[in-house]
C-alpha cells in the first residue's frame, strides 16, 4: 500500500513510536500530522532508548520525515531534539510553513487555566498545546513561515504580546516573567536555525503518493483523545484519528491505503476523564511498574485498566482500521487471570459501542470475559510459537473487532516483533 496510517486506538501511549519505526524501514517518507510535544514516542534500538516529542519516529531508519501543518511546534523543544539525535542519525526533515508555533504565553496560559480549574482540571501536559490550537482557530496564531522571517515575527509578537500579558495578569493573576524583546530575541534565533527545514509538506507528500512511493503517516495521542470524538472535554486539541491526516497534511482522499491501529494489550490513561475498566491496588501497580507506564513527556504515572473492546469497536469505526498492532502483551506475563471488557451494562441493557455522550456510561458496569494468563518469551518470532493462552486472548480480540492483528510486540526492542 502506498499510504499507511499509524493511529492510537485508546487514550494514547499505545506504542506508536515502536510501530512507526518498524514500518518506517520500508517507507520512503514518514509524516507527522497532528499534536505537539505533548506526545511522547519511544523507540528502542539495541541498548539505546530514544524518546521523541516532535521529530517523526522514522528518523532512526534514516528516512525523509515531514512535520505537517496540523502539528503545533515548540521550536525550543524541536531544536533540542535535533541536537540530541543529529550525531547518531541523519536529519532529513521538512516542516510545513503553515504549522503553528507554541509561544511562551501559551505555556503560561496552559498552567494558569489548569490551576484556576482546581479539581475540575483536564490534566493537560502543560506544554501550551491547547492555547496554541485555540489561537490557531481564533486567527491569532504565529505560523512557521513567520517564525523564520524575522521582520514578520517581530510584527506578530508586538501585536500579540500585550494582549496575552493582559489576559495572564488581569484575568488569571499570573506573573509574566518574559518580555516582548526577550521572546523576539529567542525565537528569531530559533527561526534562523530552523529556516533550512522550511518546505511545503502538502506538495511533498502529494508528489510522493502520485509517484507510488510508500508514505507512512504517524499520529500522536489516541482515538479517545480526539477533539471531536473523544471523551470531551478530557481530550487533546487536535484530531488523532486517521481522518486528521488529510487536513493535517493537506492531501485529498486516497484510493488505496492501510490503517494500522495500535492496541495496547490493556488500557491506560493519563489525566482526568472516564475510565470504565480502571484497576486500582496491587495489580494496577504491578502492570504500571512492569509496563513502565509513566508519561514520556511528563513522567506522570498512567492510570491502568483491563482491555476494553467497547472503546476498540468504536476506534475501528472511527479510523477505518484494516489491521491491528498489539503492543505490550508481555507486560501481562505471569498474571494468572486476565479480563477483557466485552460490553457495558447500563440499566439492564448492554452497550457495545462507546456513546457520543460519555456521561451515559458513568454508572455502567463493565461486562468481562475471563482468560487464562500466559507467558510470552521476548525472543518469540512466529505467531504459532506463542502460548495457546496468548493466541486465545488475541484471537478473541480479532473476532470481536473484525480486524486482524498483523503485528504482535513481544518486547520494547525493534527486533521483538512478530509480523503476520
Amino acid at each position: 500500500m502506498p499510504a499507511k496510517f499509524i493511529v492510537g486506538t485508546q487514550f494514547g501511549d499505545e506504542g506508536k513510536g515502536k510501530t512507526t519505526d518498524f514500518f518506517a524501514e520500508k517507507a520512503d517518507l514518514v509524516v507527522r500530522y497532528q499534536g505537539g510535544n505533548n506526545a511522547g514516542h519511544t523507540v528502542v534500538v539495541g541498548d539505546r532508548t530514544y524518546k521523541f516529542h516532535l521529530l517523526p519516529s522514522g528518523l532512526l531508519q534514516g528516512k525523509k520525515c515531514c512535520i505537517g501543518a496540523g502539528v503545533a511546534i515548540d521550536p525550543r523543544v524541536l531544536v533540542d531534539e535535533i541536537k540530541q539525535i543529529e550525531s547518531e542519525a541523519k536529519i532529513n526533515l521538512a516542516i510545513d510553513p503553515r504549522a503553528h508555533i507554541i509561544m511562551p504565553w501559551h505555556n503560561a496560559l496552559d498552567a494558569a487555566r489548569e490551576s484556576a480549574k482546581g479539581k475540575k482540571k483536564i490534566g493537560t501536559t502543560g506544554r501550551g498545546i491547547g492555547p496554541c490550537y485555540e489561537d490557531r482557530a481564533a486567527r491569532n496564531g504565529i505560523r512557521f513561515v513567520e517564525l523564520v522571517n524575522g521582520e514578520k515575527l517581530k510584527e506578530r509578537i508586538a501585536e500579540l504580546f500585550p494582549l496575552k500579558k493582559k489576559i495572564l495578569e488581569e484575568i488569571y493573576g499570573a506573573k509574566v516573567d518574559f518580555t516582548e524583546e526577550g521572546i523576539f530575541k529567542q525565537y528569531s534565533e530559533l527561526g534562523k536555525q530552523l529556516l533550512p527545514l522550511l518546505s511545503d509538506v502538502s506538495i511533498e507528500v502529494s508528489n510522493a503518493l502520485k509517484a507510488g512511493k510508500e508514505v507512512l503517516f504517524e499520529g500522536a495521542q489516541g482515538t479517545f483523545l480526539d477533539n471531536d470524538f473523544g471523551t470531551y472535554p478530557f481530550v487533546t486539541s487536535s484530531h488523532p484519528i486517521a481522518g486528521g491526516a488529510f487536513t493535517g497534511i493537506g492531501i485529498g482522499l486516497l484510493k488505496e491505503f492501510e490503517v494500522i491501529g495500535i492496541v495496547k494489550a490493556y488500557t491506560t490513561r493519563v489525566g482526568s476523564g472516564i475510565f470504565p475498566t480502571e484497576l486500582e491496588g496491587k495489580l494496577a501497580d504491578r502492570i504500571r511498574e512492569t509496563g513502565k507506564e509513566f508519561g514520556t513527556t511528563t513522567g506522570r504515572p498512567r492510570r491502568v485498566g483491563w482491555l476494553d473492546l467497547v472503546l476498540l469497536r468504536t476506534a475501528v469505526r472511527l479510523n477505518g482500521l484494516t489491521g491491528i498492532a498489539l503492543t505490550k502483551p508481555d507486560v501481562l506475563n505471569g498474571i494468572e487471570e486476565l479480563k477483557v471488557c466485552t460490553a457495558y451494562e447500563c440499566n439492564g441493557k448492554e452497550m457495545k459501542e462507546f456513546p457520543a455522550d460519555w456521561h451515559a456510561v458513568e454508572n455502567c458496569k463493565p461486562v468481562y470475559k475471563t482468560f487464562k494468563g500466559f507467558n510470552i518469551a521476548p525472543e518469540t518470532k512466529d505467531f504459532d510459537e506463542l502460548p495457546q493462552e496468548a493466541k486465545d486472548y488475541i484471537g478473541f480480540m480479532e473476532e470481536e473487532l473484525g480486524v486482524p492483528a498483523k503485528i504482535i510486540s513481544t518486547g520494547p526492542k525493534r527486533s521483538q516483533t512478530i509480523l503476520r
